[in-house]
C-alpha cells in the first residue's frame, strides 16, 4: 500500500514555522497477474503469456501503458532480450469480450498503449514470445519477464512477473542420407541416419531411443554400426529381409547432451550432440 508524507508551512513577520507532519495511505485498486502456458522452454519455442488487470474500484482506469521488459539483461553496455514479441499476436479482452488490438511496439522491450480498464472489471492481455539466441540453455535455467502498468490514476506503476525454466530433456531429430545415389543392380549402398541431440541432456539407455526404416528396396545388409563401432543382429538391430523392415534394439543408440558456448554480445552457440548410424549392404 502506498504512503504519503508532507507538512504545511506558515510564514508571517519575517517568521516560519513548520506544521507536523501528516501521513497517508492510498489504497491501490488495480491489481495485475502474470502467467504462462507454457511448462518450460527450449530453443527455438514459443512462449505464450496471459496478462490480467483486475480493477476492484469504482472509478475506470483509461490509456494504461503495458510494457514487458521480455527478460532483458545486460552484457556489457547492452541490453539483450532472450524473448521477442510474435508480431500480430496480441488478444486484448474487456471482461472477456475481445476487443479491437491496442497500438503495440514490439520493441523490444514491448509497449502496449491505450488499455482502459472499467470499475470493476477485469482486462486480459494475452500475446506470445519467442525464445531467441540470448536465452540461457543449459539445465536448470530460467528466464524471467515482468509487465508494468503505468498511467493516470495509478498511486504508483504495478508489475506482476513470470518465470520459465528450461525443459532439461533430449530433443532429437534425424537426418537421412544415401551413398551414392544412384547404384546399378547387385551393387553396395550405404544409409547414413545421424541423430542429434539439441537439448541440455543426454539421451541414455531408459530412453529407448530406436531407428527403424522399411528398406525399399529391401537390402541384403553386411554391416551396420552405430559411431563406427559395429552392431549385431538380434542385439543391435533386427531385420526382416523379405519385407525390408530394419528396427535398431531400444535402447542401444545413445546421444549425447548439446554443449552450448556463450558469445561476447551475450548469445548462446549451440553444437548439438550426434550419434551416427550406418546400414551397408547390397540392392
Amino acid at each position: 500500500m502506498p504512503t504519503f508524507t508532507n507538512k504545511a508551512t506558515l510564514s508571517y513577520n519575517g517568521r516560519v514555522t513548520e506544521s507536523n507532519t501528516v501521513t497517508g495511505n492510498i489504497l491501490e485498486t488495480l491489481a495485475i497477474n502474470k502467467l504462462t502456458l507454457s511448462d518450460g522452454y527450449s530453443t527455438g519455442d514459443r512462449i505464450t503469456y496471459v496478462v490480467d488487470l483486475i480493477n476492484s474500484g469504482s472509478t475506470s482506469f483509461n490509456a494504461l501503458t503495458l510494457t514487458d521488459d521480455l527478460g532483458g539483461y545486460t552484457v556489457g553496455t547492452e541490453t539483450v532480450y532472450p524473448l521477442s514479441y510474435v508480431d500480430g499476436s496480441l488478444l486484448y479482452l474487456v471482461n472477456g469480450t475481445p476487443q479491437a488490438e491496442p497500438t503495440t511496439e514490439a520493441g523490444p522491450p514491448l509497449v502496449i498503449n491505450g488499455i482502459s480498464v472499467p470499475a470493476g472489471g477485469v482486462v486480459t492481455v494475452i500475446y506470445q514470445a519467442d525464445i531467441t539466441d540470448f536465452a540461457p540453455l543449459s539445465a536448470e535455467s530460467e528466464i524471467t519477464n515482468t509487465v508494468t502498468a503505468t498511467g493516470a490514476g495509478l498511486a504508483e506503476p504495478v508489475s506482476a512477473s513470470a518465470t520459465i525454466t528450461t525443459l532439461d530433456r533430449p530433443e532429437l531429430t534425424i537426418t537421412k542420407s544415401l551413398d551414392p545415389t544412384t547404384v546399378t543392380e547387385n551393387g553396395t549402398i550405404t544409409y547414413t541416419f545421424v541423430i542429434s541431440n539439441s537439448g541440455n541432456t543426454a539421451a541414455i539407455a531408459t530412453d529407448d531411443v530406436t531407428v527403424s526404416d522399411l528398406f525399399d528396396p529391401a537390402l541384403d545388409i553386411s554391416a551396420v554400426t552405430l559411431d563406427g563401432t559395429p552392431l549385431a543382429l538380434g542385439t543391435g538391430y533386427t531385420y526382416n529381409a523379405a519385407t525390408g523392415l530394419f528396427q535398431t534394439v531400444p535402447g542401444v543408440i545413445t546421444v549425447p547432451a548439446a554443449t552450448y558456448t556463450g558469445n561476447a554480445d551475450g548469445s548462446v552457440s549451440v553444437v548439438p550432440g550426434t550419434a551416427t548410424l550406418t546400414v551397408t549392404g547390397t540392392v
